[in-house]
């Protein structure tokens, strides 16, 4: 399987809001939640960003007027870009930690549809929160890297984006999928294996999502459709072979 193939499975997701429609909008509730919060925070640190670089930063009180003001400026700019990028990086795991009772319903069904063996209950939600949890932690450290990466003079902007698309969308694939297959009592060791296989299509399929998650309220409409493609990716390699298109 190959990165299309991957991309594909989001398509088959995303096909369910017209064939699912209700299903779905279940789906939509704990990104809504968390989106909420997000946006929240970030109108707070809009407002009070500004004192807290002043208080970071007495040192530049003594400073020209015109120096200072754009010194904090700056500074009050990279803060905000900072925690919007924390917020897009965490967003998926926040979610998943808050949503896996949604998103357990959305994985089942798609397994009904498909048939065969499927698992009479999921992982739970402590475990799905601490899943969701370390995905966060991922997220951040990931976000830290592409910093770094991108103060490389010239190139540096473009390799770090391009990196954090591609690691944080491997990062969020495997926490997709293992959903499925958790259920299954596979530990992560087993995952690896059976995944190792479709590397190219884990890829295609996270990089796609992650891209969507960068547009503007795609991670409140794609998060359903991304579980949805998870199961269909994790079901084709438990099978060994494309399972039935739907």
């Amino acid at each position: 399987m190959g990165f299309g193939r991957g991309a594909g499975y989001l398509l088959r997701g995303l096909r369910l809001w017209r064939q699912r429609p209700a299903l779905m909008l279940l789906g939509i509730v704990p990104a809504l939640i968390v989106a909420a919060v997000v946006v929240a925070a970030l109108v707070v640190l809009v407002i009070y960003a500004d004192d807290v670089v002043d208080w970071a930063t007495p040192f530049a009180d003594g400073w020209d007027d015109a120096v200072r003001g754009l010194f904090r400026g700056a500074l009050y700019f990279v803060v905000l870009g900072g925690a919007v990028m924390l917020a897009i990086v965490t967003f998926t795991g926040l979610t998943l930690a808050v949503g896996d009772p949604f998103y357990e319903k959305i994985w089942k069904e798609v397994e009904l549809s498909l048939g065969g063996d499927v698992p009479d209950r999921g992982i739970g939600w402590v475990r799905g929160a601490i899943d969701g949890l370390t995905l966060v932690a991922l997220g951040i450290g990931t976000a830290i890297v592409v910093f770094v990466v991108g103060l490389l003079p010239v190139v540096g902007t473009v390799v770090g984006a391009v990196l954090g698309l591609v690691v944080a969308g491997r990062l969020l694939a495997g926490e997709l999928v293992s959903r499925p297959l958790e259920a299954r009592g596979m530990d992560r060791a087993a995952r690896a294996a059976l995944m190792r296989d479709h590397r190219g299509a884990m890829l295609g399929f996270g990089v796609c999502v992650q891209a969507c998650f960068l547009v503007p309220g795609g991670g409140i409409l794609v998060m359903p459709a991304a579980v949805a493609g998870a199961t269909y990716l994790a079901r084709e390699a438990l099978e060994g072979q494309p399972v039935g298109g739907s």
